[in-house]
Protein backbone atom coordinates (compact mmCIF):
# COMPACT_ATOMS: atom_id res chain seq x y z
CA UNK A 1 0.00 0.00 0.00
CA UNK A 2 2.35 2.61 -1.03
CA UNK A 3 -0.43 5.75 -1.78
CA UNK A 4 -0.96 7.50 1.77
CA UNK A 5 -4.83 7.73 0.55
CA UNK A 6 -7.23 5.55 -1.22
CA UNK A 7 -10.66 6.53 -2.88
CA UNK A 8 -13.22 3.76 -2.36
CA UNK A 9 -12.83 2.57 -6.09
CA UNK A 10 -8.79 2.27 -4.98
CA UNK A 11 -9.41 0.42 -2.09
CA UNK A 12 -11.84 -2.49 -3.50
CA UNK A 13 -9.21 -2.56 -6.21
CA UNK A 14 -6.35 -2.88 -3.48
CA UNK A 15 -8.52 -5.06 -1.26
CA UNK A 16 -9.99 -7.82 -3.53
CA UNK A 17 -13.46 -6.91 -2.41
CA UNK A 18 -16.44 -5.50 -3.62
CA UNK A 19 -17.00 -1.81 -3.72
CA UNK A 20 -20.56 -1.89 -2.56
CA UNK A 21 -19.24 -3.86 0.30
CA UNK A 22 -16.33 -1.43 1.86
CA UNK A 23 -19.04 1.33 1.10
CA UNK A 24 -21.67 -0.11 3.15
CA UNK A 25 -18.83 -1.13 6.15
CA UNK A 26 -17.57 2.37 5.27
CA UNK A 27 -21.24 4.22 6.08
CA UNK A 28 -21.41 1.87 9.31
CA UNK A 29 -18.31 3.37 10.93
CA UNK A 30 -16.91 -0.32 10.28
CA UNK A 31 -13.66 1.01 8.41
CA UNK A 32 -11.75 4.33 8.70
CA UNK A 33 -12.52 6.54 6.88
CA UNK A 34 -13.80 10.05 5.91
CA UNK A 35 -16.06 11.96 3.31
CA UNK A 36 -14.65 14.70 1.34
CA UNK A 37 -16.93 16.35 -0.85
CA UNK A 38 -18.82 13.52 -0.88
CA UNK A 39 -16.55 10.90 -1.59
CA UNK A 40 -14.92 8.20 0.62
CA UNK A 41 -11.33 8.66 1.64
CA UNK A 42 -9.28 6.54 3.17
CA UNK A 43 -5.63 6.67 4.67
CA UNK A 44 -2.79 4.10 3.91
CA UNK A 45 -2.17 3.49 7.90
CA UNK A 46 -5.61 3.49 9.00
CA UNK A 47 -6.16 0.72 6.35
CA UNK A 48 -3.30 -0.86 7.49
CA UNK A 49 -3.98 -1.12 10.68
CA UNK A 50 -7.63 -1.87 10.16
CA UNK A 51 -6.66 -4.91 8.11
CA UNK A 52 -4.49 -6.80 10.87
CA UNK A 53 -7.35 -6.84 13.25
CA UNK A 54 -9.79 -8.27 10.47
CA UNK A 55 -7.57 -10.75 9.97
CA UNK A 56 -7.15 -12.10 12.63
CA UNK A 57 -11.02 -13.96 12.04
CA UNK A 58 -10.00 -14.35 8.38
CA UNK A 59 -10.59 -17.88 6.41
CA UNK A 60 -7.90 -19.31 4.65
CA UNK A 61 -9.24 -18.14 1.43
CA UNK A 62 -9.58 -14.57 2.61
CA UNK A 63 -6.15 -14.86 3.70
CA UNK A 64 -4.91 -15.68 0.95
CA UNK A 65 -6.99 -12.62 -0.92
CA UNK A 66 -4.99 -10.30 0.68
CA UNK A 67 -1.71 -12.07 0.09
CA UNK A 68 -2.22 -11.97 -3.53
CA UNK A 69 -3.49 -8.18 -3.33
CA UNK A 70 -0.21 -7.40 -1.34
CA UNK A 71 2.81 -9.17 -3.44
CA UNK A 72 5.95 -8.72 -1.53
CA UNK A 73 8.07 -7.23 -3.65
CA UNK A 74 11.64 -8.73 -4.41
CA UNK A 75 10.70 -11.63 -1.93
CA UNK A 76 10.14 -15.05 -2.38
CA UNK A 77 6.63 -15.85 -2.67
CA UNK A 78 6.57 -19.11 -2.30
CA UNK A 79 8.85 -19.45 0.59
CA UNK A 80 8.18 -16.00 1.99
CA UNK A 81 8.33 -17.10 5.61
CA UNK A 82 11.37 -19.28 5.34
CA UNK A 83 13.32 -16.99 3.06
CA UNK A 84 12.94 -14.23 5.74
CA UNK A 85 13.60 -16.71 8.48
CA UNK A 86 17.42 -18.42 8.21
CA UNK A 87 18.45 -20.66 10.81
CA UNK A 88 20.17 -18.12 12.52
CA UNK A 89 17.24 -16.36 13.49
CA UNK A 90 15.29 -19.40 14.98
CA UNK A 91 15.84 -19.38 18.81
CA UNK A 92 15.18 -22.83 20.41
CA UNK A 93 14.46 -22.46 23.20
CA UNK A 94 14.57 -18.66 23.60
CA UNK A 95 15.82 -17.51 27.07
CA UNK A 96 13.41 -15.39 28.03
CA UNK A 97 10.39 -15.36 30.55
CA UNK A 98 8.93 -11.93 30.65
CA UNK A 99 6.90 -10.01 27.81
CA UNK A 100 9.72 -7.46 27.58
CA UNK A 101 12.84 -10.17 27.85
CA UNK A 102 10.74 -11.76 24.74
CA UNK A 103 11.05 -8.83 23.10
CA UNK A 104 14.28 -8.09 23.43
CA UNK A 105 15.72 -11.30 23.09
CA UNK A 106 14.22 -11.43 19.02
CA UNK A 107 15.27 -8.09 18.48
CA UNK A 108 18.54 -9.08 19.53
CA UNK A 109 18.06 -12.55 17.29
CA UNK A 110 17.23 -10.42 14.49
CA UNK A 111 19.86 -8.13 14.51
CA UNK A 112 21.98 -11.20 13.58
CA UNK A 113 20.90 -10.23 10.44
CA UNK A 114 22.97 -6.77 10.45
CA UNK A 115 19.27 -5.26 8.99
CA UNK A 116 17.90 -4.08 12.76
CA UNK A 117 20.29 -0.74 12.32
CA UNK A 118 18.69 0.94 15.70
CA UNK A 119 17.77 -1.92 18.17
CA UNK A 120 15.96 0.81 20.61
CA UNK A 121 13.64 2.36 18.16
CA UNK A 122 12.54 -1.44 17.41
CA UNK A 123 12.08 -1.99 20.44
CA UNK A 124 10.02 1.04 21.18
CA UNK A 125 8.29 0.22 18.09
CA UNK A 126 7.29 -3.13 19.09
CA UNK A 127 6.24 -2.39 22.77
CA UNK A 128 4.20 0.51 21.85
CA UNK A 129 2.43 -2.13 19.27
CA UNK A 130 1.81 -4.41 22.03
CA UNK A 131 0.21 -1.64 24.32
CA UNK A 132 -2.10 -0.63 21.91
CA UNK A 133 -3.37 -4.02 20.91
CA UNK A 134 -1.38 -6.71 21.79
CA UNK A 135 -0.33 -9.38 19.05
CA UNK A 136 -1.04 -12.89 21.06
CA UNK A 137 -3.67 -15.12 19.82
CA UNK A 138 -5.30 -18.02 22.03
CA UNK A 139 -3.38 -20.90 20.76
CA UNK A 140 -0.26 -19.83 22.46
CA UNK A 141 1.25 -17.83 19.14
CA UNK A 142 2.15 -14.19 18.88
CA UNK A 143 3.26 -12.00 16.01
CA UNK A 144 4.82 -9.34 17.75
CA UNK A 145 6.09 -6.38 15.40
CA UNK A 146 5.67 -2.20 14.92
CA UNK A 147 2.44 -0.49 14.28
CA UNK A 148 3.93 1.05 11.30
CA UNK A 149 7.10 0.83 9.17
CA UNK A 150 10.06 2.28 10.39
CA UNK A 151 12.09 2.39 7.43
CA UNK A 152 15.16 4.55 9.29
CA UNK A 153 15.38 1.87 11.85
CA UNK A 154 15.71 -1.38 9.71
CA UNK A 155 17.09 -2.48 6.71
CA UNK A 156 15.70 -5.84 4.91
CA UNK A 157 12.47 -7.47 5.69
CA UNK A 158 13.48 -10.51 8.44
CA UNK A 159 11.60 -12.65 10.76
CA UNK A 160 13.21 -13.76 14.12
CA UNK A 161 11.30 -16.52 15.83
CA UNK A 162 11.52 -18.14 19.42
CA UNK A 163 10.03 -20.47 21.37
CA UNK A 164 10.14 -20.77 25.06
CA UNK A 165 9.95 -23.79 27.22
CA UNK A 166 6.86 -22.57 29.07
CA UNK A 167 4.32 -20.41 28.37
CA UNK A 168 4.29 -16.36 29.51
CA UNK A 169 1.49 -13.93 29.74
CA UNK A 170 1.50 -12.13 26.72
CA UNK A 171 -2.11 -10.31 26.34
CA UNK A 172 -3.83 -13.14 24.73
CA UNK A 173 -7.60 -13.22 25.55
CA UNK A 174 -8.92 -15.58 28.42
CA UNK A 175 -5.31 -15.53 30.13
CA UNK A 176 -3.93 -18.06 27.48
CA UNK A 177 -0.11 -18.45 27.62
CA UNK A 178 2.21 -17.82 25.08
CA UNK A 179 5.12 -19.84 24.14
CA UNK A 180 5.72 -19.31 20.01
CA UNK A 181 6.85 -15.61 19.19
CA UNK A 182 7.29 -14.82 15.80
CA UNK A 183 8.95 -10.85 15.53
CA UNK A 184 8.15 -9.48 11.72
CA UNK A 185 9.72 -6.30 11.00
CA UNK A 186 9.11 -5.14 7.41
CA UNK A 187 9.87 -1.60 6.07
CA UNK A 188 7.17 -1.31 3.77
CA UNK A 189 3.23 -1.66 4.46
CA UNK A 190 2.38 -4.29 1.54
CA UNK A 191 5.37 -6.91 2.73
CA UNK A 192 4.22 -6.66 6.15
CA UNK A 193 0.63 -7.47 5.51
CA UNK A 194 1.34 -10.20 3.40
CA UNK A 195 3.84 -12.00 5.58
CA UNK A 196 0.93 -11.72 8.48
CA UNK A 197 -1.53 -13.17 6.07
CA UNK A 198 0.88 -16.13 5.35
CA UNK A 199 1.55 -16.82 9.00
CA UNK A 200 -2.00 -16.67 9.70
CA UNK A 201 -2.65 -19.02 7.31
CA UNK A 202 0.00 -21.31 8.50
CA UNK A 203 -1.45 -21.54 11.75
CA UNK A 204 -4.66 -22.71 10.69
CA UNK A 205 -3.01 -25.89 9.21
CA UNK A 206 -3.90 -28.99 11.15
CA UNK A 207 -0.70 -30.14 13.21
CA UNK A 208 0.84 -27.13 12.61
CA UNK A 209 1.21 -25.53 15.86
CA UNK A 210 2.06 -28.98 17.90
CA UNK A 211 4.66 -29.24 15.12
CA UNK A 212 6.79 -25.94 16.02
CA UNK A 213 6.17 -27.19 19.83
CA UNK A 214 8.13 -30.42 19.34
CA UNK A 215 11.05 -29.35 17.18
CA UNK A 216 13.88 -29.21 19.21
CA UNK A 217 16.35 -27.58 17.33
CA UNK A 218 16.53 -24.37 14.56
CA UNK A 219 16.81 -26.95 11.88
CA UNK A 220 14.05 -28.69 12.72
CA UNK A 221 11.62 -25.89 13.32
CA UNK A 222 12.61 -24.57 9.91
CA UNK A 223 12.04 -27.64 8.26
CA UNK A 224 8.40 -27.74 9.67
CA UNK A 225 7.78 -24.17 7.95
CA UNK A 226 9.27 -24.64 4.94
CA UNK A 227 7.32 -28.31 4.42
CA UNK A 228 4.05 -26.18 5.87
CA UNK A 229 4.37 -23.49 3.19
CA UNK A 230 4.68 -25.95 0.30
CA UNK A 231 0.58 -26.56 1.20
CA UNK A 232 -0.30 -22.88 1.03
CA UNK A 233 1.73 -21.53 -1.76
CA UNK A 234 0.94 -20.35 -4.89
CA UNK A 235 1.85 -23.48 -7.73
Amino acid sequence: MAHESFSLNDLAKQLGRDRRELEKLANRGRIPGRKVQGEWQFHSTEITHWLEQEMRSYSTSELERVEQTNPPPLLDAVNLISSLMPEELIAVPLDARTKRSVLESLIEVAGRTWQIWEPATVLTAVQEREEAYPTAFENGVAIPHPRNPIPDAVGEPVIAYGRTLSGIPFGAQKGALTDIFFLVICSDASTHLSVLARLGRLMQLPDFIDQLREAATPHETRQIIIEAEKKVSPA
